[in-house]
């Protein structure tokens, strides 16, 4: 990348969050190097950008005033970079997918395993998160791309892929083992472990539409915690049947007398900055 739009970036970055740290986390430099270009551009431009503290930074009436510019300098770098991609086709890269752990075990070997045909020089990256995680990513850079339940941020470029059931899991002994349908009535006497981080549950918004309210004994986001908890009796579950797919463990998989279903979709910053791999690699998500 030609070094001043690394300086611009560092600008641009750094005012975004605050912090010559965040700054330096995201672009995969040291801090001492986001503040050097920053105090590099404010000499070469002789004004001052940005004002230094304890606190952090804030723009200066200078940097206020010049931010914009080099935004724009930065998206036309971008443009041109796409433009020079397509006259020489795909014939290296890197895309970064964010994505939770089902979607990167059973979807994504097919699909790079397409796209590798044609693009054999292409290499990836993964960062596995959850949905919060990826959606930040995405929106900060960190990622180029990512599969996130829907809906997703209106600042996302969003292509829906797949509605994917939730499913009931139970030890092999539970007493509705033999039931062709899990009854919706019986969640309010189970004990149940679900899936989630912080402070939102996968299946809440399905206990929030149905107003159930289920003993809660755990809440991990780890899928195969869930099924070896339920697979000793310690509870049930209520997992996206793309994560059962082959599950090791010895636990039964129910549907519910009422359908709940994730929708998941393949989501980006903007589709018309996207890269020209990430653009070749959309068209292979038939392929997962």
């Amino acid at each position: 990348m030609d070094i001043n739009i690394q300086k611009y970036m560092a600008f641009i970055t750094t005012v975004e969050y605050g912090s010559f740290t965040r700054a330096a986390a995201i672009l995969n430099y040291s801090q001492s190097g986001i503040s050097r270009m920053i105090s590099d551009l404010e000499k070469e431009w002789n004004v001052s950008l940005l004002e230094r503290d304890r606190s952090g930074v804030r723009l200066t009436s200078d940097g206020t005033h010049l931010l914009p510019y080099a935004k724009r300098v930065c998206d036309e770098y971008q443009r041109l970079k796409l433009q020079v991609d397509e006259l020489n086709g795909v014939q290296t890269g890197l895309i970064r997918i964010g994505t939770f752990s089902s979607a990167a075990t059973h979807w994504l070997p097919g699909i790079i395993s397409h796209f590798r045909v044609l693009h054999p020089s292409v290499t990836f990256e993964f960062l596995i998160g959850d949905y919060a995680e990826i959606s930040q990513w995405i929106l900060e850079g960190r990622v180029d791309c990512g599969f996130l339940r829907l809906p997703a941020s209106a600042d996302l470029d969003v292509t829906f892929v797949e509605s994917d059931r939730l499913l009931i899991i139970l030890p092999e002994d539970h007493p509705m083992a033999s039931c062709s349908l899990f009854p919706l009535n019986r969640l309010a006497d189970e004990t149940f472990i679900l899936q989630g981080k912080g402070d939102r549950a996968e299946a809440q918004d399905f206990f929030d539409r149905y107003d159930l309210h289920p003993r809660v004994f755990c809440t991990t986001w780890d899928d195969y915690s869930i099924m070896s908890m339920v697979e000793k009796g310690l509870g049930i579950s209520l997992l996206p049947e793309l994560i059962l797919k082959r599950t090791p463990y010895n636990i039964l998989i129910k549907e519910l007398d009422v359908p709940v279903v994730r929708d998941i979709g393949f989501v980006l910053r903007d589709r018309k900055t996207a890269s020209l791999a990430v653009k070749r690699f959309m068209e292979y998500l038939k392929y997962r």
